[in-house]
């Protein structure tokens, strides 16, 4: 398995998870393309598509840095031939950017109503689309989504019905283009089974205690970078649950991805019953957004 020289195109990858996908892909000698909008440091998050950039050639891959909204036509068409122009094409792109805010129907302002469907749906959508001339001249191109499986019963909705419809477009785009692109472009979901430690999450738990029960942002990075690895032409189509993927990859070491080795987890939203956790990982009864 080698991703050397292959050109990884990552949304909202200055930070957090897009961050731990690109430094995996990178020690492989990968090419980064960091598509985010934080090209200058904020006070309540940390990292830059810059300080992403000297992270990734840290970890031994080529890295691009382009400030890019990706609600905005114009900024995402931009970054793609930005992209190919560096390095010649793009082998993969992976739609982890996402808008989250999860809250009943009356607390949701329309603004993040819009914020979320546009960036987790059109955002992923488009991006996907922009790229696919390239992904379509690609030796092995795979499309990944950070979605949920989809779970129509009304226990995932009833809570946050703005966040859960958002979230599900990202997995829309993903069924369908498993069947679009069959045998030609890889298309699969990657989740969490627990709350991942993210500044987003951060900001929704306030709680340094709850904070250590999350898993570190490298289980989805491995996740993604051995989905990157499998043949696109038959692996496709595919809502993964991340340490049960890896489980059946022959990962039994699940500990390393924990803060606190042997605490039990918090759960995300929208992981099925009927995808059991990996022999002794320990859930927590409760339920949590990602």
């Amino acid at each position: 398995m080698s991703l050397k020289n292959k050109t990884i195109f990552i949304t909202g990858a200055s930070r957090g998870i897009g961050l731990a996908i690109a430094e995996r892909c990178a020690r492989d000698g990968a090419n980064i393309v960091i598509a985010a909008k934080s090209d200058t440091e904020q006070a309540k998050l940390e990292g830059t598509i810059h300080s992403a950039a000297e992270a990734v050639e840290a970890a031994g891959g080529q890295a691009l840095a382009v400030k890019c909204d990706i609600r905005d036509e114009a900024q995402v068409e931009a970054a793609v031939a930005a992209a190919a122009d560096r390095f010649g094409g793009i082998d993969a792109v992976i739609n982890n950017a996402s808008a989250i805010f999860p809250r009943g129907t009356s607390d949701v302002p329309m603004k993040r109503y819009d914020l979320m469907h546009q960036v987790n749906g059109r955002g992923t959508f488009m991006v996907t689309q922009k790229c696919l001339p390239w992904l379509e001249k690609a030796e092995n191109p795979h499309i990944i989504a950070l979605s949920p499986p989809l779970d129509m019963r009304p226990m995932w909705f009833g809570p946050h019905v703005a966040y859960t419809s958002a979230k599900y477009q990202m997995s829309l785009c993903i069924l369908g283009w498993g069947e679009e692109f069959k045998g030609r472009i890889a298309a699969n979901a990657i989740w969490p089974r627990t709350a991942v430690a993210t500044a987003a999450i951060s900001n929704i738990l306030a709680d340094d205690e709850a904070m250590k029960s999350c898993r570190k942002p490298e289980i989805l990075a491995e996740t993604a970078y051995r989905v990157l690895n499998k043949p696109a032409a038959s692996f496709t189509g595919n809502f993964l649950i991340d340490d049960s993927f890896l489980y059946d990859e022959g990962e039994r070491d699940f500990e390393q991805y924990s803060y606190v080795p042997g605490i039990e987890l918090l759960p995300d939203f929208f992981v099925p019953e009927d995808v059991p956790a990996p022999p002794g990982v320990k859930i927590m009864d409760v339920s949590l957004g990602h």
